[in-house]
């Protein structure tokens, strides 16, 4: 899953993809270098940003949709919490909604993903992306994200979601500290009993500054590739990357090892 953030605030990119034209080659570029999914979103949820109105968020996706949808079919992902923004979204081409929210910010969102038989992804967040790195707190992190997603799954469900349309995202720098980041890496096989995808988005975040001890942007991708292929090993099905190329690399080697155990 490529990264198009068509927002002028994202933590490692904001700014770059303001204008369809450079998002829409960006994107292109991604599917190039081996993303199968591309999600687009306008709004920052870096840890401290502020959220945007409805119609500023549709202002700055909306193109990126249409022109990416015009010059390919590859699936496209909506990165919002917001069910109206979803909706203009799906309208316009995209096929998957990615709720940071888990699909408890909107209390539209669930009917919506129904009504367009959207694919969903469900992530867990604790508390909201303004204060949620202040003082994350979990008794048992690992034991804690599996039981919101399986409440979350019934939710989906009984409000008309096909459970297969549904992925899960343990929210990487959600709320959590570095420890809770690495217990859940390291505990990701446990969620393979709820029967989903797991999609893993690492791509550029604190947690591999901390492990490359690096303040440098730019050493931040090769512990994250380094990532992808550990954890396609553990279960995570679905990788959301900034860089596709090297992550798509890692992850093909990765299952040529898988095939032969």
């Amino acid at each position: 899953m490529g990264i198009v953030n068509a927002t002028p605030d994202s933590f490692s990119d904001g700014g770059e993809f303001l204008d369809p034209e450079s998002a829409c080659a960006h994107g292109l570029a991604l599917v190039e270098g081996g993303a199968e999914i591309l999600d687009i979103g306008g709004e920052s949820t870096r840890p401290g940003s502020e959220g945007v109105c409805a119609e500023e968020e549709i202002r700055r996706v909306l193109p990126v949709i249409e022109a990416i949808r015009r010059a390919t079919d590859i699936p496209i992902s909506i990165d919002t919490s917001k069910a109206s923004v979803a909706r203009a979204a799906l309208e316009a081409g995209a096929d998957i909604i990615n709720d940071v929210t888990g699909l408890s910010g909107d209390p539209q969102m669930p009917a919506l993903a129904a009504e367009f038989r959207a694919g969903v992804v469900i992530m867990h967040m604790q508390g909201t992306p303004r204060s949620m790195q202040s003082a994350p707190t979990y008794n048992d992190v690992v034991a804690e994200v599996g039981e919101f997603f399986r409440h979350s799954l019934e939710r989906a469900v009984a409000s008309g979601l096909n459970p297969m349309s549904i992925a899960l995202d343990p929210g990487i720098g959600f709320g959590k500290t570095t420890a809770h980041n690495l217990a859940l890496l390291a505990g990701l096989e446990s969620f393979a009993p709820l029967g989903r995808p797991i999609l893993l988005g690492v791509s550029r975040k604190s947690l591999l500054g901390h492990l490359a001890n690096s303040s440098a942007m730019e050493d931040r991708l090769w512990p994250g590739v380094a990532l992808t292929a550990l954890c396609r090993e553990r279960g995570a099905r679905i990788f959301r990357v900034h860089e596709s190329k090297p992550h798509n690399l890692a992850l093909r080697t990765a299952e040529a090892l898988l095939a032969d155990v």
